[in-house]
């Protein structure tokens, strides 16, 4: 049998993240993370969930579906009955979510669609491509840069929303560093 070249995963003993920075950095994957599969369980099993929790800098970020109203009064009073405008409200949710989450997809298939038409540039034009980035001053570096800068945020948010689009109307706020 052939040797590991690797230690694969192995478990990381729960103990508190002395540098301040790796805690922060940690905490914004983990909470993403934890988003990410909230948002699994509650495709696959259509269940109603609620996340609190605050940053090591305190900042609160939250996650409900459908409604924070519904899990909360869910969690207070687990054998009452939901008051119809609160089933109501909940089921507009849930819908808006399922209609979302079918846009989405469908956008995802036309990228796909798109991407796999979209033929691949040969060797000529890629010299080409080169060749007129070599050719930048200064300036159009500079102006480039910020464009990318741009459009890297607009990136950022629009994958920030279709995130949010998994959630009620009290998500969290936008990721930072803390």
């Amino acid at each position: 049998m052939a040797e590991k070249k690797t230690l694969g995963r192995q478990k990381i003993p729960m103990a508190k993240i002395e540098k301040e920075n790796d805690r922060y950095s940690t905490f914004s994957k983990r909470r993403s993370g934890l988003y990410k599969k909230a948002s699994e369980l509650i495709e696959q099993y259509d269940v109603d969930m609620g996340i609190i929790m605050f940053s090591p800098t305190g900042k609160p970020f939250s996650f409900f579906h459908p409604t924070v109203n519904s899990v909360i009064d869910s969690f207070l009073s687990p054998h009452t009955q939901p008051s119809e405008s609160s089933r109501v409200d909940a089921a507009n949710t849930r819908d808006k979510v399922k209609e979302l989450k079918a846009k989405l997809d469908e956008l995802d298939l036309a990228k796909d669609d798109e991407y796999n038409q979209t033929p691949m540039p040969d060797e000529t034009d890629q010299k080409k491509w080169w060749k007129s980035i070599n050719e930048f001053d200064a300036k159009e570096v500079k102006n480039y840069l910020i464009y990318l800068d741009s459009t890297i945020s607009g990136l950022e948010n629009c994958l920030t929303l279709l995130e949010k689009g998994d959630s009620s109307s009290a998500q969290a706020p936008p990721e930072d560093d803390n």
